[in-house]
């Protein structure tokens, strides 16, 4: 079971489109997949139907429940859900005078059959608090999609400092498998100029794969369903195959 960490603090990096679609293309090559989404804003829960306004994933945290009594089925055969709580916005609060809060869902999801799923996929929320050190602490790997602009570039060197400091202090088999160049548009220099420079910076790290911009993609979510049910023809659908497929490919070789 190999738990990836889908991470960027800055908003609308496509963190959340990734979540949900990189998950069901997974799964469409019968990979188990779990998705937990972590972001108290539950976009990833309520693009797959899922509304609750339960204490839900909080309870984790707060109450010691295990993760598998809060797992709920999604639209997509293979891919299960640990769904999101607004209650999450107090979590970095209640858990600030706990000691080892950064270790509790590490914790659970060491805790379970690791054969129940071949992918745990976590989608972390835009700040850099308790909650997302829970994900790179029981993450041995970290996803960072980045949007195709300037700002964005800047932020990166930031998160990738983070995640070494995560790594020295908390979990040292913690590792980036990759960085994701997302809303790419391939008409203008800028884009096209941005993923020269981070290929040019971090090589290999950077994936091979890249996310267009697409109409469709930016449709699914109003439609309850990931790109590959809404519009499995679209460019969308097939940027997100290859990257299940690129990142199957970095599993089997190593």
């Amino acid at each position: 079971m190999e738990i990836i960490a889908i991470l960027n603090q800055k908003g609308g990096s496509a963190k959340t489109t990734t979540a949900v679609n990189l998950s069901s293309t997974l799964a469409e090559q019968n990979k188990k997949i779990l998705l937990i989404d972590l972001d108290p804003q539950g976009s990833a829960s309520i693009w797959l139907g899922f509304k609750n306004a339960s204490k839900g994933l909080f309870t984790l945290f707060t109450e010691n429940v295990s993760i598998l009594d809060i797992i709920s089925k999604t639209c997509v055969n293979g891919l299960d859900i640990v769904v999101s709580s607004p209650w999450l916005i107090s979590a970095d609060k209640a858990l600030s005078s706990e000691v080892g809060a950064e270790m509790i869902l590490k914790n659970n999801l060491h805790g379970i059959d690791n054969n129940l799923w071949d992918y745990v996929l976590i989608d972390c929320p835009p700040t850099l608090g308790i909650i997302s050190l829970n994900a790179l602490t029981a993450a041995s790997k970290v996803l960072v999609p980045i949007e195709t602009h300037i700002m964005a570039i800047q932020g990166l060197a930031q998160l990738l400092n983070t995640i070494t400091t995560v790594r020295d202090r908390l979990n040292p088999s913690l590792e980036i498998d990759g960085i994701l160049p997302c809303r790419v548009n391939n008409r203008t220099r800028l884009s096209k100029d941005i993923i020269s420079d981070l290929r040019s910076r971090f090589n290999s790290q950077v994936y091979q794969t890249i996310i267009r911009e697409s109409v469709k993609l930016a449709e699914a979510p109003s439609f309850g369903k990931p790109i590959t049910m809404y519009d499995g023809r679209s460019s969308g659908a097939e940027d997100y195959r290859s990257l299940s497929h690129e990142i199957i490919k970095r599993r089997k070789g190593k």
